[in-house]
């Protein structure tokens, strides 16, 4: 909880400071550890109260600690066919039959 009160803490403060001022410049002066906002304050002391109550060094009586690895299934795709379709013929279709006759006119002139 501690560091998402300090994420929120620094967006606040980049924010503030992105409004007058570059970007670098609202970066450095957002992590600058000589200007801490009252909420980083607040959780730089929460942090040393926490760290007060535990030891520093495990110490030699602690029995190891067995972490266990679970390595993820393989990815497998489907096999990429690489054959091309045939392409389109480019040239227009040839007429064999003969050109039509236009039809007969009408006794109307």
């Amino acid at each position: 909880m501690l560091d998402v009160a300090q994420l929120a803490a620094w967006t606040r403060m980049f924010a503030g400071y992105a409004r007058t001022e570059s970007i670098a410049a609202a970066a450095r002066e957002t992590f600058d550890p000589c200007r801490p906002c009252a909420v980083c304050r607040a959780v730089s002391k929460a942090r040393d109260a926490c760290d007060r109550g535990r030891p520093a060094v495990p110490s030699a009586g602690v029995e190891k600690i067995v972490l266990i690895l679970e390595r993820a299934s393989p990815f497998v795709t489907a096999p990429v066919s690489r054959e091309w379709p045939e392409p389109a013929s480019a040239r227009a279709p040839v007429r064999a039959a003969d050109v039509p006759v236009p039809p007969p006119r009408s006794g109307l002139s």
